[in-house]
Formats: C-alpha cells, structure tokens, sequence
C-alpha cells in the first residue's frame, strides 16, 4: 500500500503542475494535434506525426482524450519499428504478454491474467479483435501485421462494450480502410537472418466519387528459432505464410458508410517441438511430498543461446502444419438523424488445421528412455458473428446501446499414436478425441458518459450475456484411425487388446449467464490535462474438459468421479483503476499514469493431466488472486529532434487462494504465490535522434525493455520455473527520403540474445514416473534490413 500511496500522491502533484502548465502557456493553433505518451513508446520512426484516433470506446476519440489504459501503434509506426506480428507487441505496451504456445497458438496475459487453455473447448482471458470481430481460435492469430490503420492494447476488463473473455483486455487489429478519390500503392520488403523474407504489397483504387476498393498481399516466411539437434527431421521453414485481404468501401452520402472484407491466409510450416525443459533448468527436478509444495527447479547457468535452443530428442516424424483461414466481413455505418447512428458489423469465418508433431511424455525415471509419441491434428472450425449497435450523442449524452450474437462450431479429431506401451496391432495403439463442440453467446448492452459539466462527465454501463457450450464427442482407444466406436472391451479383426481397454463417450453441456457492468468518471483538469476513474467488471464463460461423469451410460476409461473435475465455473474480476493523461509545458513532456487494483475470483487454469494414463489438458478454477499495479508513460523532448520515450510499471500479482488439484492427494496451497508472467517492475526507455539530410532525413533509434523475474506454474511439480531479469535492446537506422517516397533501414532486435521462457508443460504422473517436460522460448537476437516505396 506504500507504493500506491507514494505514486497517487505523485500523480497528483504532476496534475496539478499540468494545470499550472496549461495556463502559462501560449495557446495551440487551431486544429493542431499531436503525439499521445501512450503511441509515442513505438513511434521512434515518427516522432512528430499527430496524435492517433482510436476507437476504445466505440466511438472515435483522441488517444489523449480516452479514459481507458490503452496504448495505441500507427500503422507506419508498426512497419518502421518492425512490429510484424502480435509476439512483438510485448516490446512496446506495458504490462502485456504475447508469447507462441507452440500447435496451442498465441497465449495473451495483459496485467498478470492470462489463460492458458486454448482448444476448442476453452476460452481466452484476453479478446483478439480484427477490424470489430472477434476471433476465438488462437492457432489464428499470428498471421503478420499487415496494411493495418493501428493496433490498440486495452489493459483491464472490458465487459460492457466487448463482451465475454476480455477479463484481461482486449487487443484490436484496424486494417486500412479504402480511401475515396486517389490511387495510392505501396511495398515494403524485410530480410533477415533465420532466412526471414516479408513482404508487403497495397494498392487502392478510386472507382468513381463513391467507391474505392484497396487490395493487400503479404508474405512471411523464416526458419526455426530451434536447431534440429538430434532430429532426423528439418525444422526448416518454420513458418511460410501467405495472406491477402480485400476490403471495397461504398460512400454515397455523408450518411451512409459501408466498408465490406474478405481475407484468406494460408498458414504453412514444420512448427517443430519445444525444447526439453533441462535445457534450461537443472534436472532432474525434485518431487515433494503429498500435500506439500515442491521446490522451484534452478536455472542452468553458463549456457550459450544455441545450446539452450537446441532439440536434444529425436522427433518421430516431420512436424507439419497445412492450415488456412478466410471471413468476409460486412460493416455499415448510417446516421439515421444528426443525433443517431447505427452501426452494424456482421462476419463469417472459417479455419482448417492440419498438423503433425511428436508429443513429450517425459524421461523415464528409471531407464533414462525418452518417451515420446506422434501426434495429429485435424480440425475444421466456422464462427458467425452479429453486431447491431445504435449510438445517441444529443450534446450532453453520448450513449452506445444494442445486440450481439456468436455462434462457432468446430469438428477436431487430436490423436496421439503409441502412448501406454501399446504397439501396432493393438487396441489402444490410437489414443484419441474426436468430437464436435457448438458455442453459442447473446448478449444485450448498453454504455453512457453524460456530462454534468464542460469539464466534467460520468459513464455508466451494462451488459447481460447468455452461453452456451456443448460437446458430442469419444475418448478412443483403436488400432486403426478408421476403427468404428466400440464401448465394450472386445477387439477389431486382425487387432489384439491386451488390456481391456474399451471406448468411452465425452459428451457434456454447460449454460451459463451474466451481468457485467461499468462506471467511471472524467475531469478536464487543464485543458491538456484529463484526470479519470473507472469500477470494471469482466466475465469468461464456464466449461468442460475432456473426460465423462463416472456412472453414467458407456463412460470408461475417461470416467471422472465429480463433477468439479468434469466442469468449471466462469470466473470474474472487478478492476479498481485511476489515471491521468497530461501534456506539459507545450508538448515538451507528455505524461501518462494509472493505479488499478483486480479482484479477481475462480481463476481458470489448465495442466497437463492423466486421463486413462495418457496426457491431456484439464482446466480448474483457482480460487482467488489480487493485482496492484502501477503504470507510468511518458515522453519527453528536450530539443528539436530528440525524443526520450520512458515506461515504468510495477506489478504486484499474486494468488490468495489456490488449491492446485484440489480433489487429489498431491494438492498444496499456493497462496501468495506469484500469477504467471507477471515480472514485478518492468520498464521501457527509447531515444530517437532525428538528423536532416537535404530535403529527407536520418533516425537513428535505440529502445530497451529491462524485465524483472517472472515465473510459470509447474502443477505437476506444485512449484514454479523463474525466468531471470533480463533486458532486451533493439537498434535501427533509417534513411526516410523527401516527402516519404522511400525509406531504408537496417535494424538489430534483441542484441543481447536473450531467450526467455514463453511456456512449460510437464504430465501430471511427474513425481512417480517421468523426467523433464518442454519449454517454448522467445525470439533470438534478430538482425537484418527492411525497405519501402510509396506511390
């Protein structure tokens, strides 16, 4: 509480300072705008340029004037500081985590709450958001940046506007929208080490005084960030991406907008396995006792950056990922009368997976033998979204008020070859789940800010939501894929079954429903000064895993004896925040501040478990945490050309009830334990030399992240892997020609190479039988140039 104290004290003098400011200095010229605290930590390449417009509050407002933690990247600030994907977004927002969770996708933690189940069945804590949609599969989401208006990164609940699963925040991808009445077009190229080749191809296209349509290609491709090691198996490319998008905007009137897209990526590479944890931690790791929390495994010194991401076990076939994802989009915007808008977002989208790798059991205690299996995965999903939202502004209300729908359905078929001991031939050789999962969620919402005064304004807001989850499905155990159910212990033709095992059905069924809310004020302390508050509150439906209630018809091998292993419950958080956004002394300094406290209930955390002695995810509700944090932007210009860009955060996130496998006899109470990927301080400082050259100009531009120690829960060990401090630099020069026709950059990302853990996966039966587990790292030191040509 000291913390907070000191800093809400600070926060108020550098208000009150602002106010001061604001009167002794000279008025700005009509129309003028400039750069936000919050953007400027990610425009090195564009200092000077305006301040952005986002769209957090559905509404278009300035950055500076938006009373939410936000932060915002332009589309040119994203291509020239090198952000090309939503990992790297990490680099410039404070308090958030991106990282790759190998065939899992993208796993988001902003301020400490994250979730780490990402199959069809789960959900996110964080929402990812393209142009208005929501997209619920994370395989999905690291297709590049590309041709995108700007991303914005909201941190805290957002309930009321956007729904469901953004108990965390929110992160939202603009694309370029078509621009009436010119032709444009433009590429931008980028070759690096690890073979990386990316680029970028835009055109719009005026057609007549109405219509424009703009068309985006982009390619990206790179090898593996892991050496093969020992694998018989090229890692090589990792990645081979291939997306376009197609957006047509019609404008008959000033009252009638209508921006229709279509998008395909096909999303191709050998994604290869993460590297055995004892790359990095000192092994073998101990195991406590029942009922008691274990030790934190050490971290392996001495170790080069190739060595600790170096593949040390043999891959049993060559990992390959074959996927594709396409939507079309409809967004209209008609003003029904000067005082009222609707706006309507409708979408479908379909993705299809298919991928091969070798799966990690573990190293046998007693043998040394590393076992692993083959695994694949073949999955077809779809998902229908509906908006309609009515926006009123008579002056003194401005008030967003209507309808969502989303309906996603998924057809998945994971199985795992091997496993057990079994052999071809045998029953039980094929472990597996194939099933089909329909989600459905309604929701009605309504959110206001009225004002009492010219500088004074309170919101307020609600939203009742409606799910529904259903799964048919099987555990299977077979010989062959094509092997039909069979619930007895008998055997196929031409097969042997050596243990009895049999089929079992996974069928289940939840409905859930929910009332989240929203209330805060704003105060124009100075003109340039806006002093904000906020009570929030964020929900994420309910679930099951894998798995059937012991007792009921044909449930087997995957029976569970109670329902709290079977099903868990939404969890909740009501976020506590103040902040301010403050220009001073004429832009000299820009200044951003936050103080947020979380309660946050029924924590919904997954591990890797024994069903039937083979490894699958299961996800339980952890009881309770607590998040404080501080967050301070700020940018400063001390002359005419040089800009310092400086974040500090501090983050205090803990568990305060937290019974890990609560129904078994290996739980331990994990109280006051740190949440994952929560380093307490972290902090973010740039500086950005900016050197006329004729009629063009020079950047030269230095940025480095310094992190605290963080770390990720182990259940399986009851304890935690610590990844230490560490800082990461990037480094860029460009050359920006006259009236930016062209510019040309060299570029170093991570000079000091520091790989950190992303994630760690361990099965539950650890202690008894198994060794070691896999880690997934961050990027290595990245180096190379990067070129673009407007037109």
């Amino acid at each position: 509480m000291k913390v907070r104290t000191r800093v809400l004290l600070a926060a108020g003098s550098l208000v009150a300072l602002s106010h001061a400011a604001a009167h002794a200095q000279a008025a700005p010229q009509d129309g003028a705008v400039v750069a936000d605290a919050a953007t400027a930590q990610a425009s090195a390449a564009a200092p000077d340029a305006g301040e952005i417009i986002v769209t957090a509050t559905r509404e278009n407002t300035l950055l500076s004037k938006t009373p939410v933690a936000i932060t915002a990247i332009g589309g040119d600030s994203l291509t020239k500081t090198g952000v090309t994907n939503a990992t790297q977004l990490t680099e410039v927002a404070p308090n958030l985590s991106i990282d790759r969770g190998g065939s899992a996708g993208l796993q988001i933690t902003i301020r400490g709450v994250s979730s780490t189940d990402n199959s069809e069945k789960g959900d996110p804590s964080a929402g990812f958001v393209v142009d208005g949609v929501f997209l619920a599969r994370p395989q999905a989401q690291e297709v590049s940046f590309f041709d995108l208006d700007r991303v914005e990164v909201l941190r805290g609940p957002q309930g009321t506007l956007y729904g469901r699963n953004t108990t965390a925040g929110l992160v939202s991808l603009i694309s370029a929208a078509p621009r009436l009445g010119k032709f444009s077009a433009s590429f931008d190229g980028t070759y690096g080490n690890f073979n990386t080749i990316q680029a970028t191809g835009v055109v719009n296209v005026p057609v007549g005084e109405s219509v424009a349509v703009r068309a985006a290609v982009n390619y990206d491709r790179r090898n593996s960030y892991v050496y093969q090691g020992v694998s018989p198996y090229t890692l090589d490319p990792a990645k081979e991406n291939l997306s376009g998008r197609l957006s047509v905007l019609i404008e008959p009137s000033d009252r009638v907008r209508l921006v229709v897209r279509g998008d395909y990526s096909s999303i191709k590479g050998h994604p290869g396995a993460g590297v055995l944890l004892s790359n990095l931690y000192q092994a073998p790791f101990s195991v406590p006792a029942d009922g008691q929390l274990g030790t934190d495994p050490l971290v392996r010194s001495g170790r080069s950056a190739r060595d600790v991401s170096t593949l040390t076990y043999p891959e049993r076939w060559q990992s390959l990922r074959d996927n594709n994802t396409w939507g079309v989009q409809g967004d209209l915007k008609l003003d029904l009368a000067d005082w009222l808008t609707l706006n309507y977002i409708g979408s479908y989208r379909e993705l299809t997976r298919d991928e091969q790798f070798t799966g990690l059991t573990g190293v046998n205690r007693t043998t040394g033998a590393i076992v692993t299996s083959p695994q694949t995965f073949d999955g077809s999903y779809n998902q229908n979204s509906q908006e309609l939202r009515f926006a009123i502004n008579t002056g003194g209300l401005k008030l967003q008020t209507g309808a969502y729908y989303f309906k996603e359905k998924s057809d998945i078929s994971f199985l795992l070859y091997g496993t057990q001991g079994f052999q071809q031939g045998q029953r039980g050789y094929i472990f597996g789940f194939p099933q089909k999962t329909n989600s459905e969620s309604f929701a009605l919402f309504g959110q206001g800010t009225y004002s009492l005064a010219d500088t004074f304004r309170l919101t307020g807001g609600v939203r009742w939501t409606k799910d529904k989850k259903r799964r048919v499905g099987a555990t299977i155990y077979h010989a062959n894929v094509d092997d039909p159910l069979d619930f007895t212990t008998g055997t196929q033709a031409g097969t042997t079954n050596p243990r009895g095992v049999q089929d079992s059905l996974n069928n289940a069924e939840v409905s859930y429903s929910k009332i989240t809310w929203r209330g805060g004020f704003e105060f124009d302390a100075a003109p340039t000064t806006l002093v904000y508050g906020t009570v929030a509150t964020g929900y994420k439906a309910g679930g099951f895993n894998d798995g059937c209630l012991a007792g009921t018809a044909n449930c087997n091998g995957s029976a569970v004896t109670t329902p709290d292993l079977l099903y868990y419950q939404p969890e909740t958080l009501t976020s506590y925040e103040a902040g301010f956004k403050a220009r001073i002394g004429g832009n000299a300094l820009r200044l951003n501040g936050s103080v947020f406290h979380y309660d946050y209930t029924n924590l919904q955390l997954s591990q890797l478990t024994l069903v039937a002695g083979s490894p699958v995810q299961r996800t339980l509700n952890a009881g309770r945490a607590k998040v404080d944090g501080v967050e301070l932007e700020s940018v400063i210009k001390p002359a005419r050309n040089h800009q310092i860009d400086l974040s500090v955060n501090w983050l205090n996130a803990r568990y305060t009830d937290y019974l890990i496998d609560s129904a078994g006899p290996l739980t331990a109470q994990f109280a006051g334990k740190k949440l994952d990927r929560s380093p307490e301080w972290t902090v973010f400082a740039g500086y950005t030399w900016t050197i006329p050259l004729g009629d063009g100009d020079v950047q030269l531009g230095a940025r480095t992240r310094m992190s605290a120690s963080y770390v990720i829960t182990a259940p399986a060990l009851r304890a935690q892997f610590r990844q230490p401090a560490f800082t990461k630099t990037d480094l860029s020069a460009t050359y920006n020609a006259p009236g930016g026709a062209w510019y040309l950059q060299g570029f170093v990302r991570n000079i000091e190479s520091r790989l950190t853990l992303s994630s760690a996966q361990i099965v539950a039966n650890f202690g008894g039988t198994f060794d070691d587990g896999t880690a997934q790292l961050s990027d290595p030191r990245l180096y190379g140039v990067r070129a673009g040509l407007r037109f």
